[in-house]
């Protein structure tokens, strides 16, 4: 049996506070050592705010590998291990088929001989490609053996057909890595695939591939100046104009460069450039006579002229508009020191790669020399160009160019002038110690009223997605990065390996090891229920429509709430929101003399300033801390309350000028002791001087509850079941648990410092 005296009791009530109160504490020294914090965190409950939805196939590790988006079909295509996907685009939990592609026992066992583990040997499907109106293309590792099949999906209409046509089985060598883990990048193009991949069984050769039906076409086999030990991260077909034939496809991967003297080796990213050519017909041939590379910087201006480079690339995303010639390229990028780990976001024009490629090549006369622009004659037609009508139409195929341009491209496939970002810097950065990985990266382009602004969807390392806008200041040539919020995708912490965005339909579609989730890119509401909340938000899809914040839409959009107040740009809720404040709560508090007390106010917003003040006798100060009280995250924290505190205390936020008043709660002082006097009578057994009318037993509960909501606690019920927990053994504690609620079921804040820098989170929500 356990037995909790009324002593006991009120002791562990006096210490509830110090007790939270040094949690939160040790919570705001994280947090300021986190400052890139986001204005909202939701956490794993997505789906009970009808966020999000998960797909898991039958439970077991998913392990996609890649994912295809079908606006046309409404599907999502998903290669997994062993099994291929077809989820709803509506929703991807519901309605999905499924192809099983395994490997056979035989070809596992062989896959085992050559010494590899089990898991290993399964069938990875890395390649899926929109093959034509009707067919995908899908290959997988096949226990290091690589295969391909045509899947049949019908025309844009036909019922969620998902076949697969086993005539059409094929090798899959040059289209698929052999290695599950090893990197590669695919697109296709008028039938043809483009493909960045190992493609040896022990890694050796790495490559950039075109194959049809009738021909192959590759990259050097051993040149280490085409490509040294190459990292495939991204490719996209970009044309230079209307001619179909002048089409470039852009591979982006990361290499080792040996510098000038021969020793260290660096990591630099690449950006390289090809056309649909059939290589030469003397030299070059089967081998590109249109490949040509050169480096993309992202780098941070240091002191004495010593930039800080972000050289290794993590993912990139083409940002496609109405004009399909120039797309906007954003590289998530990270550094390669083994000491300082940081990344960046950086974000590069179509006129920029293309005036880096019509600029010099460059040239070395030894490899431990340094580079030098190409100062001599370039040859005719200029090497690296497409035999195609814009450039003269002289040729109509690249086995037509003359042997010296083939020459030509062959020893010189780096240009010299590198692709620098847009405004010569990252337009987001991470660089304090400690913090998770970022690892993918997808952008959407968003009409807000003030303009248009980027909003990047980045995958992290334990399941997250961070929401970030980015806003340039011309006039003070500053970048300023604010978080909107972070979605906890997946309960359990996983990298994320892939994200989609679908503009068109307002969704995400992340990948992990666990399962594809769908993530809808907002949820105004959550930012509050006043104007000031959704205005100070500056999330570009939102905007205060005089009743509530909802989605933003452009003028002679859904026009029947024609007011909207939104200012992404300065978040100015002193202008929109003049005179829209919603009166300010008024609470009730009693405190025990020479006890602690706290008087909670935590704000929406974690960009806000929290100001505290006593009006008392016709009198309003500002509260300021000392040794006895505390300004905390969570409010003002009296640790020896005395009689003169007592009065009416009013919490108030400024925010980007913006003043808001939260909080009046009027204070209560009790004399020490009469409290004292109540506890012993409630020990003794005797009448209680709290309610004099009735005269309780010693282990009577009533007394207790009334007691608690004298000094301030509404929820009695929670507190007791702490104390509970605290004092009495586990038996009795799994009794107490099935009688109350649990303590964690209900919304708390989140701590963090009482100064917070500009990519300080603005709200914070735990589900």
């Amino acid at each position: 049996m356990c037995v909790v005296g009324v002593t006991a009791k009120y002791l562990c009530l006096l210490n509830v506070e110090v007790i939270l109160i040094s949690v939160h504490l040790l919570s705001h020294c994280y947090n300021s050592f986190v400052s890139s914090y986001p204005r909202l965190v939701v956490h794993t409950d997505l789906w009970q705010l009808n966020r999000t939805w998960v797909f898991q196939g039958h439970g077991a590790s998913l392990q996609p590998q890649t994912m295809l988006l079908d606006e046309g079909h409404e599907r999502l295509y998903v290669g997994a291990k062993n099994t291929l996907f077809s989820l709803s685009l509506d929703r991807v939990s519901t309605h999905h088929r499924e192809i099983e592609w395994a490997s056979t026992e035989s070809q596992i066992e062989e896959c085992m001989m050559k010494g590899r583990e089990k898991p290993e040997c399964a069938n990875y499907i890395k390649v899926l490609q929109q093959y034509n109106q009707t067919h995908l293309l899908a290959c997988g590792t096949g226990a290091f053996n690589p295969v391909c099949a045509l899947l049949r999906v019908g025309h844009n209409g036909q019922d969620k057909l998902f076949s697969f046509e086993e005539e059409s089985v094929m090798s899959g060598r040059g289209r698929c890595p052999y290695d599950p883990n090893s990197p590669c990048t695919s697109t296709l193009s008028r039938g043809e695939l483009y493909v960045g991949l190992y493609t040896d069984y022990w890694e050796n050769d790495g490559a950039l591939c075109r194959l049809n039906n009738q021909t192959y076409t590759r990259t050097e086999r051993n040149d280490r100046q085409q490509l040294n030990e190459p990292k495939f991260v991204g490719s996209a077909v970009i044309p230079d104009n209307d001619d179909r034939d002048d089409d470039k496809v852009y591979f982006f991967f990361t290499e080792q460069e040996v510098d000038a003297e021969g020793a260290n080796k660096a990591v630099y990213t690449r950006i390289g450039r090809v056309c649909n050519d059939q290589g030469g017909q003397r030299m070059l041939v089967n081998r590109w006579s249109s490949f040509l590379k050169t480096r993309l910087i992202c780098s941070v201006a240091g002191p004495n002229g010593i930039d800080t480079h972000f050289d290794d690339l993590e993912d990139v995303f083409v940002l496609n508009s109405k004009d399909a010639k120039n797309p906007e390229i954003f590289g998530l990028f990270s550094t390669t020191s083994a000491v300082f780990k940081g990344y960046a976001v950086c974000v590069y024009h179509m006129d920029e790669i293309r005036a880096a490629f019509n600029g010099a090549f460059a040239y070395r006369e030894r490899p431990e020399h340094h580079w030098t622009p190409h100062e001599d004659r370039v040859p005719y037609p200029r090497p690296g160009s497409c035999a195609s009508k814009v450039n003269g139409g002289g040729f109509s195929s690249s086995k037509e160019f003359p042997d010296e341009v083939l020459r030509f491209v062959r020893s010189h496939p780096v240009m010299y002038r590198p692709v620098l970002p847009q405004h010569h810097r990252p337009v987001l950065l991470q660089t304090e110690q400690g913090r998770r990985k970022l690892t993918q990266i997808a952008v959407d382009r968003v009409q807000a009223q003030d303009g248009h602004y980027h909003v990047l969807y980045i995958g992290t390392d334990d399941s997250f997605v961070l929401k970030v806008i980015t806003i340039y200041n011309k006039d003070t040539d500053t970048m300023e990065e604010v978080l909107l919020e972070e979605l906890q995708v997946f309960k359990v912490p996983v990298p994320i390996k892939e994200i989609i965005i679908s503009p068109k339909r307002q969704q995400l579609y992340v990948g992990s090891e666990v399962g594809v989730a769908q993530v809808r890119l907002h949820q105004c509401d959550l930012y509050g229920s006043e104007c000031a909340d959704c205005c100070l938000a500056r999330d570009p899809y939102c905007a205060w429509d005089g009743l509530t914040c909802s989605r933003f839409y452009p003028a002679g959009v859904y026009t029947k709430r024609r007011f909207r107040r939104q200012d992404v740009r300065h978040g100015n809720a002193v202008q929109l929101c003049n005179g829209l404040q919603i009166d300010a709560e008024e609470k009730l508090v009693y405190g025990v003399e020479n006890n602690s007390t706290l008087l909670q106010c935590v704000p929406r917003s974690l960009q806000a300033k929290v100001l505290w003040f006593l009006q008392k006798d016709g009198d309003k100060h500002e509260v300021r801390g000392d040794e006895r009280v505390i300004m905390t995250s969570h409010g003002l924290l009296f640790l020896r309350v005395r009689s003169s505190d007592a009065g009416v205390y009013v919490c108030q936020t400024v925010e980007h000028g913006y003043v808001h008043t939260l909080l009046r709660i009027t204070l209560h002082v009790l004399r020490g002791e009469r409290v004292a006097s109540a506890v012993r009578v409630a020990n003794d057994g005797g009448p209680r001087a709290l309610a004099p009318s009735s005269v309780p037993g010693p282990h009577s509960r009533l007394w207790y509850k009334e007691f608690l909501q004298l000094i301030g606690y509404g929820d009695a019920q929670r507190v007791e079941e702490y104390c509970e927990r605290v004092w009495c053994s586990d038996k009795k504690r799994k009794k107490t648990k099935r009688r109350y609620a649990p303590l964690g079921g209900e919304k708390r804040g989140k701590g963090r410092g009482e100064e917070n820098s500009h990519r300080a989170p603005r709200h914070t929500l735990d589900t």
